[in-house]
């Protein structure tokens, strides 16, 4: 049966056109990241101190030692992450190297797979190969795989605890959500905010217990545990200017006055607050809609407005970006997806004749895209809203969205039976 899949024949409907041709292209695409492009040598090299932070680990040695000084990537992880991913060490780097793509690969794969399934998407579906095509060709998981980064991981336990948050299986997304936060700290700790405006409180039981309890089971086996909170803790919190798309890296990079800033990152908070809030109040009841913006959201927001945003971090969006399939999507209009561009597009804007305008775009373009986002959210967000409060439709916990974006709820209502029109009405 499987075999006959994949005999050679002739699309007869759009959908199997489509299918025809994009499930070639994702998977060689696919094939072409994991084994060729990430294997290859690149000069931006993630895997390297984590390898050599868990061979320390396992040799009773200092683990956090890293040079600040240099651009060069340093080992950040919590000692919670550095006991979790010490197995690493216990073959040769290469080899090591070369497992954990592998790794990163099928985490990115499963992850694909959740999300279609969390739109109610088959295997068999048009969309399928789309989106797994968008992703493999995205910066996000180009470079996640060929910087060796454990982000794919990261991923897959994300979706995971959104799939569990929406069965309501509170212990085991917060198990999924508080591995995230004891490999990588306060990355995706903002969604922490969902089940608890939803009232999901024992999420919280695992999530926070899993990171406090490993770390406590790290401290007597890293030699220099009290390091990472003096040293290495402090240096997270410092804003730097290179490798930086977050507001205050890139305006420290350019010089712009610390008044600006501030001035520019209070003004984005308050967009975020204010769309968040609308999100609650009028679309909480609708649960993959909700979970899957609010995540965006906040994810953009922390790498917006915090004081490290790097572009494969994009890759926390890819929910958020999918809920474009929705009729309601906040997505479907041409500002949105210039913006995605800017942050997911692989393609490098240094330009060999206009040096200098080419380097400020390559800089500033995920800086822009994130905050244009977040602009094009409120702003969609903020037009719903005051569209239904002219046509009297504010409710808390009922949609913002117009009935046309819901032909059920035309049939749903009842049925009005309208008096004839007189002259004077029907001339007007």
């Amino acid at each position: 049966m499987f075999l006959r899949q994949l005999e050679p024949r002739t699309a007869r409907t759009t959908a199997e056109v489509l299918n025809f041709a994009l499930w070639p292209l994702a998977i060689l695409t696919v094939l072409h990241r994991v084994f060729i492009n990430a294997v290859n040598y690149h000069i931006t090299n993630d895997f390297t101190p984590v390898y050599n932070a868990s061979l320390a680990f396992l040799n009773h040695r200092p683990v956090y030692n890293a040079n600040f000084s240099s651009t060069d990537p340093a080992y950040l992880y919590p000692p919670s992450g550095t006991l979790l991913i010490s197995p690493l060490a216990l073959i040769d780097p290469e080899k090591s190297r070369w497992a954990f793509i592998l790794v990163n690969a099928m985490a990115l794969l499963l992850a694909w797979y959740l999300l279609l399934k969390l739109f109610n998407y088959t295997l068999n579906s048009v969309a399928a190969p789309a989106l797994l095509l968008a992703m493999f060709v995205s910066e996000t998981v180009t470079n996640t795989l060929a910087f060796t980064n454990i982000n794919g991981c990261l991923f897959m336990a994300m979706l995971v605890f959104i799939h569990l948050l929406l069965k309501r299986r509170d212990l085991w997304a917060g198990v999924a959500l508080g591995l995230t936060i004891a490999v990588k700290g306060p990355l995706l700790a903002p969604l922490l905010l969902i089940p608890l405006v939803r009232g999901q409180w024992k999420v919280f039981i695992t999530a926070l217990g899993i990171p406090v309890a490993l770390n406590l089971l790290a401290w007597p086996l890293i030699v220099d545990y009290k390091q990472f909170w003096t040293r290495t803790l402090p240096y997270l919190s410092e804003a730097r200017d290179y490798f930086n798309s977050a507001i205050v890296g890139n305006a420290g990079y350019y010089g712009v006055a610390e008044w600006l800033t501030w001035t520019m990152r209070i003004t984005v908070g308050v967009l975020v607050l204010i769309s968040l809030w609308l999100l609650y109040r009028y679309y909480r009841e609708d649960e993959v809609f909700y979970i899957c913006n609010t995540s965006g959201i906040l994810i953009t927001a922390a790498m917006l407005l915090g004081p490290l945003g790097q572009m494969y971090y994009s890759m926390f969006l890819f929910p958020m970006l999918m809920t474009v399939v929705l009729r309601n999507s906040l997505l479907r209009n041409w500002p949105a997806w210039v913006a995605i561009f800017g942050f997911m597009s692989y393609d490098k804007w240094l330009s060999d004749r206009w040096q200098s305008i080419g380097r400020d775009l390559e800089y500033l373009r995920t800086t822009f895209g994130w905050g244009l986002l977040l602009i094009v959210v409120f702003c969609v967000l903020g037009d719903r809203y005051l569209a239904a409060r002219r046509d009297g439709r504010l409710e808390a916990g009922k949609s913002l969205d117009p009935a046309w974006m819901h032909p059920e709820w035309v049939a749903d209502e009842p049925e009005v039976t309208l008096a004839p029109r007189t002259k004077a009405a029907a001339s007007y």
